[in-house]
């Protein structure tokens, strides 16, 4: 699976409806909305689930826990479920994600 890079070919690209730069999208739109996860199935970040069902024809296929899945959209770092889960902000850039995105974790991830 090729993964999609955003301008620049450094990190990865976030698609979805009415994106911004960090990530959000017109469904999911606060400060705090700035993650995209991978389908592993079009090897796309995604900004949600609903961005991916509009565009897409297929399933969202989730990811393993162990794959880097998941993108800040703040910094581009990579996290795999683990690291992301443990926090409720980006490691690396310290940006704040929105705890109510682990309710979607069975949408994204082989859990």
């Amino acid at each position: 699976m090729d993964i999609e890079r955003g301008a620049g070919g450094t990190r990865p690209a976030i698609h979805g409806r009415g994106v911004d730069a960090e990530g959000r999208c017109t469904h999911y739109g606060g400060t705090r909305d700035v993650v995209g996860n991978l389908c592993v199935t079009c090897g796309k970040y995604w900004s949600c689930h609903h961005c991916h069902e509009e565009a897409c024809n297929h399933s969202f296929g989730r990811a393993p826990l162990d794959a880097p899945a998941v993108v800040c959209g703040v910094c581009g770092h990579l996290m795999n479920y683990t690291e992301y889960s443990s926090t409720d902000s980006c490691p690396a850039c310290a940006h704040g994600f929105n705890p109510g995105c682990s309710l979607h974790t069975h949408l994204y991830f082989q859990v």
